[in-house]
C-alpha cells in the first residue's frame, strides 16, 4: 500500500534522507524509531506530497505520488502529534467539516457521530465545543476521520507524544483495530514499548538511513533497546 523506492531528500547540502526502500502493506503496522533528524518526519512527509523528493519514489497503492497528488492523499489519513480542531465547534462539528473536505460519500450526521464512537470519543464529548477536549479527545476526532473516509493508509507522527498511559493505551488498541480491518499504518513513535507492542516490523533510523527493521514479534522489548541504543551508540560514535 505504501512504498518507498530509493527515497531520497536533500536539503541544500544537506541529506535529511538517504535512498529509503520500505514497503508497508495493507494489515500491518511499521513503527520508525530514531533520534531527531534522523529522517522518520521527512518519510511521512514525501508520502504526503508536502515535499517533493530529489530523487526515487513514494507511492501510495501502486501511484507516485508526484504523478497524483490529490488522488493518494484521499487514500490517506495524516494524524500529527497536535491534531488541530477547530474550538469553538463541536467534535461533530469538527468531522462534518473535515469530512466535507475530504469528499466522503457518506458524511451523514449518524454515520459521523457512530465514527466517533467507534473512535473511542465519549457519547456526551460528541456535541461540545472541541475548545475542552484533551489532547486523547483530539486524537479520537483524527482516527474518527479515517473511519468516515475509510482510509486505507494511516500516517502518524508522533501521535501519543504528551498523552497520559491510559490514553496512549487507548490510541493504540484504536491503531491495532484498524490495522485488523486492512489498514496499512506508518508511525513515527519515540515510545520503543509501544512500537514493540503494537507493530507489525520495526524500523531503526539513523541520519537519513534504515539502518535495519525487525520482526516485532521475534524480538523482546530488552533486546529492542539494546538495539535502539546500539544505534544511537554508533551515531554518537561517529
Amino acid at each position: 500500500m505504501l512504498e518507498a523506492i530509493a527515497l531520497t531528500k536533500d536539503f541544500g547540502t544537506h541529506r535529511a534522507l538517504d535512498g529509503l526502500d520500505l514497503t508497508v502493506l495493507a494489515g500491518e503496522i511499521i513503527c520508525l524509531l530514531g533520534a531527531n533528524g534522523a529522517g522518520k518526519t521527512t518519510t511521512i512527509n514525501l508520502f504526503l506530497g508536502f515535499l517533493e523528493p530529489t530523487s526515487g519514489e513514494a507511492r501510495v497503492d501502486g501511484v507516485d505520488v508526484r504523478a497524483d497528488p490529490v488522488g493518494t492523499k484521499r487514500k490517506l489519513l495524516y494524524v500529527s502529534e497536535q491534531i488541530a480542531l477547530f474550538g469553538d465547534l463541536t467534535g461533530h462539528e469538527n468531522l462534518a467539516y473535515f469530512a466535507a473536505l475530504s469528499g466522503i460519500e457518506d458524511g451523514s450526521a449518524a454515520r459521523l457521530r457512530e465514527c466517533l464512537l467507534q473512535a473511542g470519543l465519549p457519547a456526551e464529548a460528541i456535541d461540545r465545543r472541541a475548545s475542552g477536549y484533551s489532547k486523547g479527545m483530539r486524537q479520537k476526532v483524527g482516527v474518527a476521520l479515517a473511519l468516515a473516509k475509510r482510509a486505507r493508509a494511516l500516517l502518524l507522527d508522533e501521535p501519543t507524544s504528551g498523552l497520559d498511559p491510559q490514553a496512549s493505551a487507548d490510541f493504540h488498541d484504536l491503531l491495532v483495530r484498524q490495522r485488523d480491518a486492512g489498514a496499512a499504518v506508518l508511525m513515527v513513535t519515540h515510545d520503543l514499548f509501544r512500537a514493540r507492542e503494537v507493530g507489525t516490523r520495526i524500523g531503526l533510523m539513523r541520519e537519513g538511513r534504515l539502518q535495519r527493521v525487525v520482526v516485532a514479534a521475534d524480538i523482546t522489548a530488552a533486546e529492542l533497546e539494546d538495539l535502539y541504543l546500539e544505534e544511537m551508540g554508533r551515531r554518537a560514535a561517529a
